[in-house]
């Protein structure tokens, strides 16, 4: 599997242009399996079926500079920011199902070989000590298919709380402290910074890098515009 780097990775670009790039990954390149990691600046990210305004808590967000965005695969609503890792796996697998599961296995392998125990999960989220992780989220599209997850090294609590509107049976039901201890931070198990989980994470999955050209970061940026659309972020809102 390649890791997909960008000529100027130490620029910090906005989450859309990220999806932006796996969706260009996926229609232009010829390769089987591609992979990269990324980070941004505090931004919520909803699924492509869900209202916005019913996901998100769209006050708290603007008051704190907290970015919204819509993705083109389904599930739920989730924070991230610069303390935990994005991570992408873009393949010619067809079957989302496949998809998910080569996916997962792959994350699993890591977080095993750095002794973690750590299993999956029917809803495609990764657990460790009976508490998440990560998530995931798959779509298909011509050409392959796409899954993007989270990482929870660390993050801002507070704001991954308040971001996101909790429905109210959970509130209810639970309350916002356990939504807490539903959690976990990979921090927390390993002795490796944020830095140094991501070359684990490459070394141990990737055979090898594809440099994007300026063209092609071109191409992402334009197509980076329909996910910046106000028509595609406030559907069905």
């Amino acid at each position: 599997m390649k890791y997909i780097a960008l000529p100027d990775d130490v620029r910090e670009r906005p989450l859309s242009f990220y999806l932006a790039m796996e969706e260009h990954v996926a229609r232009h390149l010829d390769i089987e399996d591609a992979f990269f990691m990324w980070q941004v600046a505090p931004s919520v990210i909803f699924g492509r079926n869900q209202s916005l305004t019913s996901e998100v808590n769209v006050d708290y967000c603007r008051e704190h500079g907290i970015r919204m965005y819509r993705r083109k695969s389904g599930g739920g609503c989730v924070y991230a920011d610069r303390q935990n890792v994005m991570l992408s796996y873009v393949t010619k697998e067809t079957n989302v199902g496949l998809a998910f599961q080569t996916y997962l296995n792959m994350v699993l392998l890591v977080l095993r070989r750095l002794g973690i125990e750590a299993v999956s999960t029917t809803h495609n989220d990764i657990l460790i000590a009976d508490r998440k992780v990560s998530g995931a989220a798959c779509y298909h599209l011509q050409g392959g298919s796409v899954v993007h997850a989270t990482m929870l090294y660390d993050t801002n609590m507070e704001h991954m709380l308040h971001a996101i509107t909790p429905s109210r049976e959970k509130l209810q039901s639970k309350g916002i402290q356990s939504v807490r201890q539903r959690i976990t931070l990979l921090k927390d198990y390993t002795h490796l910074s944020l830095d140094e989980f991501k070359a684990f994470v490459r070394q141990t999955l990737c055979q090898g890098e594809l440099m994007l050209g300026d063209d092609d970061v071109a191409a992402i940026e334009k197509l980076e515009q329909t996910y910046l659309n106000e028509d595609f972020i406030n559907l069905l809102s």
